[in-house]
């Protein structure tokens, strides 16, 4: 990215109404309009979560990433809803997306694994920040996924 940004890690308490509609606007441009894969994205979880997302110089939210903490139920944490806008992709914020979600999960969780669900096609991306497979491929949404995990 050659234009700075702002970068902001949230409860869902802590959104504004209009930035969690620019976060879901998001999420369904590109997981539902984009990939083609008609879904719930808002699927009752985003009260339990926190949510990391960028905004660029003009004030769009580019980037964004849902994260959980460790429960009883699942003694990990937890990054999903990974995304960047497509008029950003192949700028290397992808990564730094990354790099943000897993230190977050870290300070807040330290020796804490972490869990995400990836698509695919995206397994080498997530393998160069030290996720390792923990599942079988399986199908969600119609769309191939494996369970990747990263030790601390």
């Amino acid at each position: 990215m050659t234009a700075p940004l702002s970068w902001f890690t949230k409860s869902f308490a802590e959104l504004t109404t209009v930035e969690l509609y620019e976060i879901l606007q998001l999420r369904q441009a590109v997981f539902v309009v984009e990939q083609t894969c008609p879904y719930l994205d808002a699927d009752g979880a985003d009260d339990q979560a926190y949510h990391l997302y960028a905004r660029s110089e003009d004030g769009a939210i580019v980037a964004y990433a849902r994260l959980f903490l460790p429960t009883e139920q699942a003694p990990h944490s937890r990054i999903g809803r990974v995304i960047s806008a497509g008029t950003v992709r192949r700028q290397g914020l992808g990564r730094e997306l990354m790099r943000r979600a897993i230190t977050w999960c870290e300070e807040q969780a330290p020796h804490t694994p972490i869990r995400l669900g990836a698509q695919v096609y995206l397994r080498k991306f997530y393998q160069d920040f030290g996720f390792t497979e923990i599942s079988a491929e399986y199908l969600e949404d119609d769309i191939p996924h494996v369970d990747m995990e990263r030790r601390s």
